[in-house]
């Protein structure tokens, strides 16, 4: 991958890592940020990856642009010969797929959507070559995701379904946008899903919802008083399908303080992931689940 450097204004410095979504194009562009980071370069004032980009904001008082993008190169060069492993953490999220709060919205703007006579995974099935909707969620629910951005609004991961490129599930957002959307829906644009981390306004077709806060400014949820926002670029994903008494029983916990997500720490090889797919990823929900 040729990563393109370009200067946005005095303070930023933006690279495309590359054209095409990946976890190459992720791998790469997380081991530069998270260098650059460590390396706590004089006058770098912020570091934003994306998902198959990055950009970096700097004081140019403090660092001249053309040093700064000497050492981005350098650092570009060095991802290149370096091993892509990653120490990550991977996280169950609980879902109610079909779940009353997004049909019920799906329906109010069912004039901006493809498949006005149907559901969003009605038709994210139908599109995908799924005889059902039963097999586009156990499709969508089966294989880990890894978390290339967070961010657009507060919080709200972009997540890269883990799998050979020909499987992966293709959605594209609404015709037009919605200009409401339940908090916590699970959603799905192009080949990303997301969850989105506060209600509003949106696009993405909508699969179902999780009762697990993911962002919280006030930082009252337990299990997010460290840090308001849950996901970090490069934390893995595995979706559980829960029925409406789980989701309820769920809900409660969250609102009583005793909710305990699923997180367990673990390191991520591309090269064994890309060895064997399938076998890897069987080994992260070992991980998961403690076996």
């Amino acid at each position: 991958m040729q990563t393109r450097f370009s200067f946005g204004g005095d303070e930023h410095i933006f690279a495309e890592v590359g054209e095409a979504m990946s976890l190459e194009a992720f791998f790469k562009t997380l081991f530069i940020t998270n260098a650059v980071r460590d390396a706590k370069i004089k006058g770098v004032t912020e570091i934003c990856p994306a998902n198959a980009s990055y950009q970096v904001k700097f004081d140019p008082d403090q660092i001249k642009p053309d040093d700064l993008l000497a050492e981005l190169k350098r650092l570009d060069s060095a991802s290149e010969k370096s091993e892509p492993v990653i120490k990550t953490r991977i996280i169950e999220i609980p879902v109610l797929y079909n779940d009353p709060w997004t049909h019920e919205t799906l329906m109010r703007f069912r004039e901006r959507h493809q498949d006005p006579n149907g559901t969003d995974l009605e038709y994210a099935a139908r599109i995908n070559g799924l005889d059902s909707v039963d097999a586009f969620i156990k499709a969508h629910s089966s294989a880990p995701w890894f978390v290339s951005m967070v961010g657009f609004v507060a919080g709200l991961p972009f997540l890269y379904q883990m799998v050979e490129r020909k499987r992966q599930l293709q959605a594209p957002k609404y015709l037009r946008p919605r200009t409401d959307t339940p908090k916590l829906t699970v959603g799905h644009g192009g080949c990303f899903s997301c969850i989105y981390s506060v209600r509003g306004a949106g696009g993405y077709q909508m699969f179902g919802i999780t009762p697990m806060p993911i962002y919280d400014p006030n930082q009252n949820i337990s299990y997010l008083r460290d840090f308001m926002c849950l996901f970090k670029p490069g934390d893995i994903v595995k979706w559980k399908p829960i029925d409406r008494a789980a989701y309820d029983a769920a809900v409660a916990d969250v609102d009583a303080g005793r909710f305990a997500p699923v997180i367990r720490d673990v390191s991520f090889s591309l090269t064994e992931f890309n060895r064997d797919v399938d076998a890897y990823n069987a080994k992260l929900d070992g991980v998961l689940h403690g076996r």
